[in-house]
């Protein structure tokens, strides 16, 4: 009895000690994913553009960097992120981890000029010794654990109770009769053909093995020449293959309701021409008034509830200023 009692014991230390770990590494990631002396000038923060105390992005066509600089493609929404087998529109980026080390870098977002930079300006900051000391140990301030502790916070940004889930757990009365007839027009339109899954982003992958489709599939249509989607050549700026010309990441449509403007150039401002311009482009279909506004229905059932956020304490600065950048 003795001996049972001591290994339960054990096994009950061992999974707290675990469970402390975790938030100490989350608690680490989330400070740093607000801190903006992550950037060069000190005034951009990873929640800059992806805002988690909103819809997960910063509703913006083209996101703003350092020094007003506007990227090139609209931020992504960072809830529900997690479950996407490569990051980025382009998927440059296999997971959250190696993600996060992207911005830093960027001379349009945060404009660090290599992740040295970044880490020496950590490096400098006590509580963020102390902090990666805690988590990691002696000499574990560098960019790969700093990486990881953002991609563990931004793991626990999920919304999985929408409406949808409900009904699909057996609650019927969760989704109103016309979300349920969008349900139904989203399968039999084609849309499921790109937003399958559990998440509508595509099949479940390999971390690393991205799911792609072409944007727009139909050229030439009202739409393209409206919005100048082909202007972006996606996926062929990373890999300079011919056939990754227009080729995206399929995104999520978790939360899609909330994350306007739409589209990699976030040149779509409502979901209601978004439905209809995902019909024309990708199906070659036009549909009718009814159809859209079903489909904009169950497109709203997909927005579950953003978990409840606080704003982190961030270390002090003591002894320098973030140098200022001309």
């Amino acid at each position: 009895m003795v001996q049972r009692f001591i290994i339960f014991a054990f096994l009950f230390l061992t999974a707290d000690l675990a469970n402390s770990s975790q938030v100490a590494l989350e608690d680490l990631g989330k400070t740093l994913y607000f801190d903006p002396r992550l950037s060069a000038d000190g005034t951009i923060s990873c929640n800059s553009c992806h805002n988690v105390m909103a819809s997960g992005e910063d509703n913006r066509s083209f996101s703003m960097g350092i020094k007003g600089q506007r990227g090139g493609r609209s931020a992504p929404t960072v809830f529900n992120a997690t479950f996407l087998s490569v990051q980025f529109w382009d998927g440059r980026a296999k997971d959250l981890a190696e993600q996060a080390k992207g911005p830093l870098i960027n001379p349009v977002e945060m404009g660090n000029k290599d992740h040295k930079e970044v880490m020496a300006r950590v490096g400098k900051i006590p509580g963020y010794v102390q902090m990666f000391d805690t988590v990691f140990g002696k000499r574990g301030l560098n960019i790969d654990n700093l990486a990881k502790a953002i991609a563990a916070y931004e793991k626990t940004l999920t919304t999985l109770n929408s409406p949808f889930d409900e009904f699909k757990k057996g609650n019927k009365s969760a989704l109103s009769a016309l979300a349920q007839k969008g349900y139904n027009n989203f399968q039999t339109v084609g849309c499921v053909t790109c937003h399958s899954g559990d998440h509508f982003a595509g099949p479940a992958l390999p971390v690393g093995q991205g799911f792609y489709m072409k944007f727009p599939t139909f050229d030439g249509t009202e739409f393209d020449k409206k919005y100048q989607f082909t202007k972006d050549l996606g996926r062929f700026d990373v890999t300079k293959k011919e056939e990754d010309k227009h080729m995206f990441r399929v995104p999520t449509l978790r939360n899609i309701a909330k994350t306007a403007p739409y589209f990699h150039n976030g040149s779509i401002k409502t979901l209601e021409e978004a439905v209809r311009v995902m019909a024309k482009t990708q199906l070659n279909k036009d549909l009718k008034g009814d159809e859209v506004k079903s489909l904009v229905a169950f497109l709203e059932s997909l927005s579950g509830t953003i978990p409840a956020q606080t704003m982190p304490t961030l270390p002090p600065t003591l002894g320098f200023v973030v140098t200022e950048t001309n």
